[in-house]
């Protein structure tokens, strides 16, 4: 694959992209930079935090959530750069010291969000984790909130499977990604490993297309896992950057894979911290607004 970057800006920590089929725009944030950023006709507009914020993904009202770390919250995208204008969704996760890190919407529209201790200083620089304090959670369209797992190190991956019948996730802290089957009243039934360890980097953010086939993000692996419906390893796509933290297929034909990435502070690579696409020949499932 012939991988190029989207822009020629580079980011902290890149995470979370969304693409809008509707505005034909590609949504992610820079965590550990406080902004929310969309590409669109090849112009790249961003709305400026003073906290991290870890998913940007637009809603059926024609406005877009952002999960900061003090809650979650609406943003019009008709307010300025330096003064986005918010109004509070929710608290997903109540635990002091925690942050969001993943979130996705499934195809009712219900965002699920999973957070972490928080990593990051007030300059966004680094923070030891300490503990597993983490948890999984669901947001309905009227801001209800389902709390689902607890205990979590690094909530990253949220996909579903088999119909919607089971939810893929990973803890990059242990190194997999999870199957849990989802209960007729919503909850989540137990786990099992569903893609193994690998050499190649730790889990982070994911893919599917419409095979069913799983592209995973590989942090510090150089790399996409690209795993088979059943978590087999199908095939190794090499990447020009070494921390890659997430991808999501869009494009017109929903060929295009764009790929997010971090800049570690040593020994970068020309294109770490870039968000990168690639044509991939294979059609992807599309990300869901919020439908609230």
């Amino acid at each position: 694959m012939k991988w190029q970057p989207v822009s020629d800006q580079r980011f902290k920590l890149a995470e979370g992209p969304f693409w809008d089929d509707v505005q034909h725009g590609l949504y992610w944030v820079d965590i550990a930079g406080f902004r929310a950023l969309r590409w669109q006709q090849c112009q790249v507009r961003h709305w400026q935090f003073n906290e991290p914020v870890s998913a940007f993904i637009p809603t059926v009202r024609g406005d877009a959530l952002v999960t900061l770390s003090s809650g979650v919250y609406r943003l019009n995208l008709d307010s300025p750069t330096d003064h986005p204008s918010l109004s509070l969704l929710c608290i997903a996760d109540p635990v002091q010291g925690n942050r969001a890190n993943e979130a996705r919407c499934d195809s009712q529209g219900r965002l699920w969000l999973g957070s972490m201790q928080n990593n990051l200083d007030a300059e966004g620089g680094d923070l030891p984790l300490e503990r597993r304090s983490g948890g999984l959670f669901r947001v309905d369209a009227n801001a209800h909130v389902t709390p689902l797992l607890g205990g979590q190190g690094i909530v990253n991956t949220m996909l579903w499977a088999d119909g919607g019948a089971a939810l893929l996730t990973a803890d990059s802290l242990d190194g997999v990604i999870y199957r849990y089957p989802i209960q007729t009243d919503g909850s989540l039934g137990e786990r099992r490993i569903w893609a193994a360890q690998h050499v190649r980097g730790v889990p982070d953010g994911s893919a599917m297309d419409a095979e069913g086939y799983v592209w995973n993000a590989r942090w510090g692996g150089h790399c996409l896992i690209r795993f088979a419906p059943d978590g087999s390893v199908d095939r190794i796509i090499e990447l020009p950057v070494s921390h890659p933290t997430s991808c999501v297929f869009g494009g017109p034909g929903m060929t295009t894979l764009f790929v997010t990435s971090a800049r570690p502070s040593n020994d970068a690579l020309p294109l770490d911290g870039a968000v990168l696409q690639a044509e991939t020949g294979i059609r992807g499932t599309t990300s869901h607004c919020f439908a609230g």
